[in-house]
């Protein structure tokens, strides 16, 4: 029997839930006006939220609040205030990022239930496994994955009490979510915060295979693959569009209802995506989750792709085809808009009127009933009234309504106070009242009861001691260590040597162990690690153990809590995207970390603010090639084309190879792909910043420079053992080696320091 799979629905403001609601969406996800990830979604106001959660619920559908970004120290306190209101409403999921607020809800907030987003690139087992351990019931899946490695997650996720959701329809991203730099170095407008102004989107200097829009992917569709996901164990299905207006929601959410009712009664499901193409799309692929990543899941073309297919199906491209498509498309756009506004009319997000008839007198219980449009019951005070002996006003309306006003906190609203059987200067002490206001607001809140305001404390300060940082170099070929150990022996260098791991070991296994079996070197292990490849990375970790390095770098989670399980001292790598003092706790309480990279992305005076644990180090690369983007695709099909039509097992083991194209603005953007690794596209300049080091001095244990063999525009005056002694010298307190470090490397960018997020 196939189980039945929610059907999940964005909702970018009220008319797109009251739009989703009427198309039959079994749940929404939307966001508050702050902390999360559509600040250019018009989002709702908390005021509002009450009367959403009593439609929706009286519509049998969840809502779940988005708050999926990361958090800097300074947001702390709000949003602990803001989860304090969250815990007294009846939202059934809050979407998370940031590992602080996971920590946050795990330990002070239990009653909301946690659901990791996207921005969290899961894509392996142990990172089910570690979300899991942080009370997480509910994960959505990285967009890259197949239907085989899906299956897998869903199993995972099945084992250890997590259900599993899969985007089905929308905007596929050309980077893996949560990995995404490029908007937030281009226009400091981070997407792990939201903001994404969508570069990949953008027209670029035609390419030499004369693409304009070489970035830019055609839209997620599953809507024929829903037996197979059905098959798979996924538990829900999202529809991303949280951007999207009303009529675009209903278009979608109908359509995706239709099939998923067919699939409940075990039709034939459609498989013509006829009502998809009525709203904006970009044309549809399901490449990646059929495991065929290929180059016709781009298009050159970054807008509304509706009127160039209905001009097709007419006979061919057109002007005349084309201008007659728009008109019909307006035209239906026009009835559809129409048809959904009088079904949402009739839609109300009011909260509901409460009426309170009070009777007392002295010497009984104070007697409350209390009527709703969906129910009525009766309270009683525990104590019995008395005759009011004090100057003070006795019981009255007046009283009550401001004594019992947090019951228009919740999904109702006080319209009525009755009190003609209230006998005159009767008295019943305020902490009763408070009593009374408990009891109707458990029953009115169902069995989840009163929470009373968390009080999270505040993170002290370590004891201030002098640190002296180390340095610390990273690389990733044989030749680059053999040349750098050859430089540390001979100049007498201090440093630390970090090796990048590659994203698949298939055909370096041996050789890669023998690096570290014969060198003092520490593995760093990369931000996407899927299937085999994860597998792979996990015996080598395995392999590595016996020889007891000091402790492994990981930007993956799967990695970490394997880590942690056989008791290796790892340190959390930077695309985790660590930016506050909770985050911190979080990795160290949990998982028994030992340290952790403070994300590029955040200023100098974000950076203040973190507090870290005791026994724990913190570290920050101050001079690397900017990584905007990390794909599963290839990025070389738009660029400079290539012989084979999608990417297979050799490619990512063997292709290497480098482009670059540029934007109107004349910015340049490197591509590259390297043996064992997926593709990147690199910044124009470099990131430098020496200005760290004085800025916020006794904080970090150590800072990396990225000796990498990476392509940019910023150039290298001198050789590298020049270099490695420029920046240990300003690390020893040699402060003019920063002016020349300036001069050496040139042209470079601190943009992310000084802009934060």
């Amino acid at each position: 029997m196939t189980k039945h799979i929610e059907l999940l629905a964005p909702g970018g403001d009220i008319d797109c839930i009251k739009a989703a609601i009427a198309a039959g969406a079994d749940a929404i996800y939307c966001g508050l006006d702050k902390f999360n990830a559509r600040n250019r979604a018009q989002n709702i106001d908390f005021a509002n939220l009450q009367g959403i959660l009593r439609l929706a619920h009286a519509s049998n559908c969840q809502i779940f609040l988005t708050l999926n970004i990361i958090i800097v120290e300074s947001e702390i306190p709000p949003l602990i205030r803001l989860l304090n209101k969250l815990v007294k409403t009846k939202i059934d999921g809050v979407i998370v990022q940031d590992f602080g607020m996971l920590y946050l809800l795990g330990k002070y907030f239990p009653g909301l239930k946690i659901h990791a987003s996207t921005q969290l690139t899961t894509h392996n087992e142990d990172q089910v496994k570690f979300l899991s351990k942080l009370k997480a019931t509910r994960v959505n899946l990285s967009r890259e994955l197949s239907l085989d490695e899906i299956q897998s997650l869903a199993s995972t996720g099945h084992e250890n009490n997590m259900l599993t959701e899969v985007f089905v329809h929308g905007s596929y991203c050309i980077s893996f979510s949560g990995l995404c730099y490029f908007s937030s170095v281009h226009g400091g407008k981070s997407g792990n915060r939201g903001r994404c102004s969508q570069p990949c989107r953008d027209q670029y200097v035609t390419t030499a295979v004369g693409k304009d829009f070489p970035l830019n992917l055609k839209d997620n569709s599953a809507y024929a693959d829903l037996q197979e996901l059905a098959d798979a164990g996924v538990d829900s299905v999202k529809i991303e569009g949280r951007i999207k207006k009303f009529h675009y929601v209903y278009t979608v959410v109908d359509a995706w209802k239709k099939q998923l009712l067919r699939l409940d009664k075990h039709d034939k499901l459609i498989t013509d995506k006829h009502d998809l193409h009525k709203v904006f799309n970009r044309e549809f692929s399901n490449g990646f989750l059929a495991g065929d990543i290929n180059k016709s899941m781009f298009i050159d073309n970054s807008r509304d792709n509706s009127a160039i297919r209905r001009a097709e199906i007419k006979g061919g491209c057109t002007d005349e085809n084309i201008q007659q498509a728009k008109r019909e498309l307006y035209d239906l756009k026009t009835e559809i808009i129409q048809t959904v506004q009088k079904d949402i009319a009739r839609l109300s997000i009011a909260k509901a009127p409460l009426t309170l008839t009070v009777s007392g007198e002295v010497s009984s219980p104070l007697k409350l009933a209390v009527q709703t449009p969906d129910t009525s019951f009766t309270v009683f005070s525990d104590r019995l009234a008395q005759k009011n002996k004090h100057c003070a006003q006795g019981l009255n309306t007046e009283i009550l309504l401001e004594k019992f006003k947090a019951l228009n906190d919740t999904e109702y609203f006080i319209q009525h106070i009755d009190g003609e059987n209230l006998q005159d200067d009767l008295f019943l002490p305020f902490k009763d009242l408070t009593i009374i206001q408990k009891k109707i607001l458990c029953i009115l809140n169902g069995t989840q009861g009163v929470v009373a305001p968390v009080e999270v404390p505040l993170l002290d300060k370590p004891t201030s001691l002098s640190i002296r940082p180390t340095l610390s170099l990273l690389i990733s070929s044989v030749k680059d260590l053999h040349h750098l150990t050859s430089l540390i022996r001979s100049n007498a260098i201090e440093a630390d040597i970090y090796f990048q791991l590659p994203q698949s070991f298939k055909n370096k296994y041996a050789e890669l162990r023998k690096i570290f079996t014969e060198n003092n070197i520490i593995p760093w292990f990369p931000s996407v690690l899927i299937g085999e490849d994860y597998r792979d990375s996990v015996e080598f970790l395995h392999q590595l153990q016996p020889q007891r390095p000091q402790h492994i770098v990981t930007d993956n989670t799967g990695i970490a809590y394997e880590a942690y399980q056989k008791g290796i001292a790892w340190i959390a790598g930077p695309t985790l995207n660590i930016v506050n003092s909770f985050s911190l706790l979080c990795l160290k309480e949990h998982f028994n970390c030992s340290g952790a990279f403070i994300s590029n992305e955040i200023s100098k005076i974000q950076i203040k603010g973190i507090k870290k644990p005791d026994d724990f180090k913190l570290y920050y690369s101050i001079y690397h090639p900017i990584n905007l983007v990390t794909s599963r695709q290839c990025l070389f099909h738009q660029v400079t084309g290539c012989h084979k039509d999608r990417i297979d097992t050799h490619c990512i083991q063997h292709c290497e190879k480098t482009s670059s194209i540029k934007n109107l603005k004349g910015r340049t953007l490197f591509i590259k792909k390297t043996q064992g690794n997926y593709h990147r596209i690199y910044n124009e300049v470099n990131f430098l910043n020496t200005d760290i080091v004085t800025d916020v001095p006794n904080l970090f244990s150590s800072f990396f420079i990225d000796l990498r063999n990476i392509t940019t525009k910023t150039n290298r005056e001198v050789d590298t053992a020049t270099l490695i002694k420029l920046f240990g010298n300003y690390l020893n307190g040699d402060f003019d080696a920063a002016k020349s470090l300036k001069q050496s490397l040139h042209p470079t960018t601190d943009i992310q320091y000084k802009k934060g997020i």
